[in-house]
C-alpha cells in the first residue's frame, strides 16, 4: 500500500471522536465502494498494532466465524 495513502487516512481521522470513527467505518462499509477498502485496511492496521495478544485472538476468532457465515 502506498505510504502516502496510509498517512492521508491516518491524518483524516486523527482527533476524531469514537462516534465519528464509527460513522466513518459504517459509511465505508455501507457504501460498498471498492475505493473505501484501503482506508478500512489502514484503520484495521492501527487496531491490530495496538491490540494485545488476547484482543488479536478475539479478532481472529470473530473473523474466522464471520467468514464461515459467508
Amino acid at each position: 500500500m502506498d505510504l502516502n495513502l496510509r498517512n492521508a487516512v491516518i491524518t483524516n481521522v486523527t482527533g476524531n471522536t469514537q462516534d465519528q470513527l464509527q460513522d466513518t467505518i459504517v459509511d465505508a462499509i455501507h457504501s460498498g465502494e471498492e475505493k473505501m477498502l484501503p482506508g478500512l485496511g489502514v484503520l484495521f492496521e492501527v487496531i491490530w498494532q495496538n491490540a494485545d495478544e488476547q484482543e488479536k485472538q478475539e479478532m481472529l476468532d470473530t473473523l474466522e466465524n464471520g467468514l464461515k457465515k459467508q
